[in-house]
């Protein structure tokens, strides 16, 4: 398995760069910073924050973020992408599944059990966004970072104990990939941004969402719903790919310096961070839960197995449908798995 002290293997502590002869000098830049959470939750308070607390204190305070959660810039989730490439913000971080099919290739990361060990594979992720991915579908932004969640879990207002208790459910799921599951899995899907699952569940909307359990705090859901199924084996339900992207424009104009200190506290050592950091954040949520005298039911790996076999139509159905756009999914597949192996190592 990847070492967990990845991340703190990398440099640490503030990068220093002098200007070469002839580049631009810095000048103080402040970077806007939309998203679609809460400030209290996970991604914002313990991973973007800190980030751009990173880039002010290497760049002696002349590069700063300044940030605007919950989505008080305007708009609705699925804009964020849209608006970096606009320049409405200068930064945005979001699910890619939120425009659902612009991002193909980076669906094969929300794929039923791809995922094993989250840092593994947002460092998988984030390799192939830098090989491939930034060139085409990425193309109208520069990608910072891209990471995926910890194990995706299903909260229920119901128990579900085995694959037949999904029949009849009426599923929030966060992209078109995974709403694509939990109909395989005989659920109604629902898809709707994080914000709004909890308004969901208080109507009857819904009976249960999918998420991991680092963002069950941050929208109360353990008070919401009391059943909570996990999944045994190495592989999880599902995952999420998130990315935090830049305007072009804006990532090109900044002065050589500042640009060097950006990308040394981006790419690879941002995405294993952010991993890390929502991997860690799953346990605490958890013990939300644990404390409530929730109900926590773990499948073990016989009846995944059962889960497995059901979602196989879901892949099957995304590699056609890749091949339809001219993309190999089958070889986007079989990379992503043996990047994810080798990041594991």
């Amino acid at each position: 398995m990847l070492r967990r002290n990845f991340i703190y293997s990398l440099v640490a502590g503030a990068f220093a760069l002098s200007a070469a002869p002839g580049a631009a000098t810095a000048q103080e830049v402040t970077l806007r910073l939309h998203q679609f959470l809460p400030p209290v939750a996970t991604v914002p308070k313990h991973i973007l924050k800190p980030w751009g607390e990173r880039l002010a204190e290497a760049s002696g305070g002349k590069l700063k973020v300044e940030h605007f959660d919950g989505m008080s810039l305007g708009g609705r989730p699925s804009d964020l992408m849209d608006q970096a490439r606009d320049g409405v913000a200068d930064l945005t971080m979001t699910l890619v599944g939120y425009t659902p099919g612009r991002f193909p290739r980076s669906e094969v990361f929300e794929l039923p059990f791809m995922m094993t060990d989250p840092i593994a594979t947002s460092l998988a992720y984030m390799e192939m966004v830098e090989n491939d991915f930034q060139q085409n579908e990425y193309a109208d932004v520069k990608v910072l970072g891209a990471w995926v969640h910890g194990p995706g879990v299903v909260h229920t207002s119901e128990p579900v104990n085995k694959l037949e208790d999904m029949a009849g459910k009426t599923m929030r799921g966060p992209t078109r990939v995974i709403n694509d599951m939990l109909s395989e899995l005989g659920a109604e899907p629902v898809g709707m941004p994080l914000p709004t699952i909890p308004e969901a569940l208080s109507k009857g909307v819904i009976n249960g969402t999918v998420i991991p359990w680092e963002v069950t705090p941050s929208i109360r859901l353990t008070e919401l719903v009391t059943n909570h199924t996990e999944f045994g084996g190495p592989e999880a339900l599902y995952t999420a790919a998130i990315v935090l992207v830049m305007n072009k424009a804006k990532y090109e104009a900044l002065p050589d310096d500042l640009r060097a200190i950006l990308d040394a506290e981006s790419g690879a050592k941002l995405s294993a961070f952010a991993a890390e950091v929502m991997e860690a954040n799953d346990k605490p949520g958890r013990d939300i839960a644990v404390a409530a005298n929730n109900n926590i039911i773990q499948l073990d790996e016989s009846e995944v197995a059962r889960w497995k076999q059901a979602a196989q139509p879901v892949i099957a159905r995304w590699v056609a449908e890749m091949g339809e756009q001219g993309i190999d999914g089958q070889a986007l597949i079989d990379q992503a798995r043996a990047a994810i192996a080798e990041k594991s190592k």
